[in-house]
């Protein structure tokens, strides 16, 4: 099964973590506390262009708020 871990970093003259939180929960992502801000469980092993498709729809979602972020993809 894949999961897609998101580190933010965020700046203090961006948008509220809050916003930030909300936004991506819309996504599909789940709080994380285990070294990581966020997780996506994808539910079954996923492609290169699926990966690069979310990582996409990230920046898109976080465009302008002031929010840098790292993702790790992993499968178990």
């Amino acid at each position: 099964m894949t999961r897609t871990f998101l580190l933010l970093q965020l700046d203090s003259e961006g948008a509220p973590y809050s916003d930030i939180a909300d936004v991506l929960q819309n996504m599909g992502f789940r709080p994380e506390i285990r070294g990581y801000d966020f997780v996506y469980d994808w539910g079954r092993r996923i492609t290169v262009p699926e990966s690069l498709d979310l990582a996409d729809r990230i920046h898109a979602a976080l465009h302008g708020k002031r929010v840098g972020f790292r993702i790790e993809t992993t499968d178990d």
